[in-house]
């Protein structure tokens, strides 16, 4: 029976090291996919793929998730003149040039990295998406029509 590839003598693989300012040459020749659950988050939210794009170009690391081969990024998306708003974006490079906008969304407290954990939680529950239970109409029910009831005061 042969050893498993990670078993004894051979070496686990080893997931790719990318930094933010590996991928900013990717996202600005336009190798990138906004996946779906980043434009729901947009379409929710109120930001555009501008915004990602421009986060990921002028905002800064805010966590590398080796083993995902994932970064977080935090930028700021101007709404007004005097106002701008946190927008973090979670970018996959694990495809060679290429990079995936896994998702994007306003943070709660912007200035905090989100946990591997959290994050999956985030992707596989969104607590920002609409619940919709689809259920199918009734059956329109047979109306029994038949004489009128006697009244039988005489």
């Amino acid at each position: 029976m042969r050893p498993p590839p990670n078993g004894p003598g051979h070496a686990s693989p080893r997931p790719k090291r990318r930094t933010l300012h590996d991928l900013r040459p990717l996202v600005r020749a336009g190798q990138y996919r906004l996946g779906p659950h980043a434009k729901r988050h947009a379409a929710t939210e109120g930001f555009t793929e501008h915004d990602v794009v421009a986060t990921v170009l002028h905002g800064r690391e805010l966590a590398r998730y080796l083993h995902d081969e994932r970064l977080l990024v935090m930028g700021w998306v101007p709404v007004s003149p005097s106002v701008r708003i946190a927008l973090h974006v979670v970018l996959e490079y694990r495809t060679p040039r290429w990079v995936d906008v896994v998702t994007a969304f306003i943070p709660t407290d912007p200035h905090r990295a989100i946990s591997r954990t959290r994050l999956a939680d985030l992707l596989r529950h969104d607590a920002h998406e609409t619940r919709v239970t689809r259920v199918a109409p009734r059956p329109a029910r047979a109306v029994k029509r038949g004489p009128p009831p006697h009244d039988d005061k005489s």
